[in-house]
């Protein structure tokens, strides 16, 4: 196994599987109760739902090829993968633009749970680049002399 397997995938398991909790509670309460939520004006309560609810599978789908492109070593196509995925918890700030959510402190915790396994996914993926590139660069021999 390489460093990244060796090194890198019990953490990504971790953050996929934090992110995955926290996201499936968040974006279902969003879903469900959206109405609770500041309004885009203009956007029925109904259509905000279901594109909450098919915004969460499209993230879900993209972090599933991701953890799996990781597994089978296509690091490349792992982190774009994962990159889109990291957005699922970063874009639930999104609710801050147009005002506070009036929503019970669990579900409001929420907000920052998803933020909190973005970010930890955007430092597992800066990590996992730049190990990535120091390997390829490592084993790539000169032709200048």
């Amino acid at each position: 196994m390489d460093v990244l397997q060796d090194r890198g995938l019990t953490p990504l398991r971790v953050i996929l599987g934090f992110s995955l909790v926290s996201t499936t509670i968040h974006y279902a309460h969003n879903a469900i109760r959206v109405a609770d939520y500041p309004q885009l004006p203009g956007v029925p309560a109904l259509a905000a739902g279901i594109v909450v609810a098919f915004g969460w599978v499209l993230f879900t789908t993209f972090g599933w090829f991701g953890y799996r492109a990781y597994r089978q070593g296509r690091y490349q196509k792992a982190l774009a993968f994962l990159l889109v995925y990291s957005l699922a918890g970063m874009v639930t700030l999104g609710h801050f633009l147009t005002g506070v959510p009036r929503i019970p402190a669990f579900f409001f915790a929420t907000i920052f749970t998803d933020a909190a396994a973005g970010l930890a996914l955007w430092v597992f993926l800066t990590w996992s680049w730049v190990t990535v590139n120091r390997v390829i660069s490592g084993d790539q021999v000169s032709t200048q002399h």
